[in-house]
């Protein structure tokens, strides 16, 4: 337990560190947010209805941005094949890593969210709703990334390619976070349903993202 509280705080400080990663994401997310309204018009009505999407993307795209750090400065450094032939079971460690990199990316996202909420015109209503499915759904975003993250950690300009893998694995959390979000503020559209689905898919891949991210660093290092 002492040497995963270690690596967290390790990983924690190279995320913050490497890239500035909550202000880099933060500022990609506040670009993204308000490029979008020059592109809709001003249209306040529709940018309100149309704002959980807009911010499920901005944080998507932000996560995206740091998620082929994940493994790589390891991989430049040589500790990734001593993490691979350590004690510590990789699935716990990659679990931590994923951890670190959404306390130090994803979270701030979430944090800044209302925000940004505010320049779109969202209700109050519809502003908890959509902070409340990123809170729940950016960590599943990470545990996916960093499915791709562990098959691209051997190449060198692998950002591209973890982009193209981990979208369509993204869609559902985006389906079900935005659907959520819209539901709040929907009457005859229950919250709670998407909302559950999300927190299933959330769960889901907390287990399936260490488990085939720590197989796809074995196979890496083979």
């Amino acid at each position: 337990m002492t040497a995963l509280l270690a690596l967290f705080v390790r990983e924690l400080k190279l995320a913050t560190r490497v890239g500035g990663g909550a202000l880099m994401g933060s500022l990609f997310f506040l670009i993204v947010v308000t490029v979008v309204p020059f592109g809709v018009g001003p249209d306040l009505a529709l940018l309100a209805r149309i704002g959980p999407a807009i911010l499920w993307i901005g944080a998507l795209l932000a996560t995206l941005l740091s998620l082929d750090r994940l493994f790589q400065a390891d991989r430049d450094d040589g500790c990734l094949d001593l993490i691979v032939a350590g004690e510590t079971p990789l699935e716990l460690v990659v679990l931590v890593k994923c951890l670190a990199h959404w306390t130090a990316t994803g979270l701030p996202l979430v944090v800044v969210s209302p925000l940004f909420a505010v320049f779109l015109n969202m209700e109050p209503t519809a502003i908890a709703a959509t902070t409340t499915t990123l809170l729940v759904g950016t960590p599943a975003l990470t545990f996916i990334g960093a499915i791709g993250a562990a098959l691209t950690v051997s190449l060198r300009r692998g950002g591209l390619l973890l982009a193209i893998l981990v979208l369509p694995l993204t869609v559902p959390v985006m389906i079900f976070g935005v659907s959520a979000a819209t539901a709040a503020v929907s009457e005859p559209v229950p919250f709670l349903t998407p909302f559950l689905i999300l927190s299933a898919l959330g769960l889901f891949a907390a287990v399936l993202g260490p488990v085939a991210g720590a197989a796809a660093l074995r196979f890496a290092g083979d």
